[in-house]
């Protein structure tokens, strides 16, 4: 697939690209996920953590919150399915790191959705693939900025 210049802030259509594919700039779009309770309890039995604020709405009231909040390490792993379900993704081979940070809290009912900008793509020796940085940026329903931060995929030609 040869790369296409996109005059709408570069955003990727649907396809697979390969790192060849790509540039700095480039831009896709995640639909969206509602964050449910169900969600919370699931990934609270699955990791032990069951702070307060993630099990019941009176504890996250009682710490200024709305209704429960969704622990962030489950935003960015929903984060995670988004990129991997988008309609543009990438022929990937292996993530290679995350550097994230949490911005605002995600409550029970939040609807969350990604943009991921292509930050850099650095061929490796072993040749055939690349490293390709994308820059996330999560925001919720009101268009809030909820999470962001940075994933490092190795990427096939």
């Amino acid at each position: 697939m040869s790369r296409v210049s996109h005059p709408d802030n570069r955003c990727l259509p649907a396809g697979r690209y390969g790192f060849g594919d790509v540039a700095q700039g480039d831009i896709v779009e995640t639909g969206p996920v509602i964050v449910t309770a169900a969600m919370i309890d699931q990934f609270a039995a699955m990791t032990g953590d069951r702070f307060e604020i993630h099990m019941s709405d009176e504890a996250a009231q009682r710490h200024g919150f709305q209704t429960r909040v969704a622990h962030g390490l489950l935003v960015l792993s929903l984060v995670d399915g988004l990129k991997n379900q988008a309609e543009a993704q990438f022929k990937a081979q292996a993530s290679l790191g995350w550097d994230w940070n949490f911005q605002a809290p995600v409550c029970a009912g939040d609807t969350i959705s990604a943009t991921m900008t292509v930050s850099s793509v650095k061929p490796v020796s072993a040749g055939g693939r690349a490293v390709v940085s994308l820059d996330f940026v999560v925001r919720n329903q009101s268009g809030s900025t909820v999470q962001r931060g940075a994933n490092r995929l190795m990427v096939y030609a």
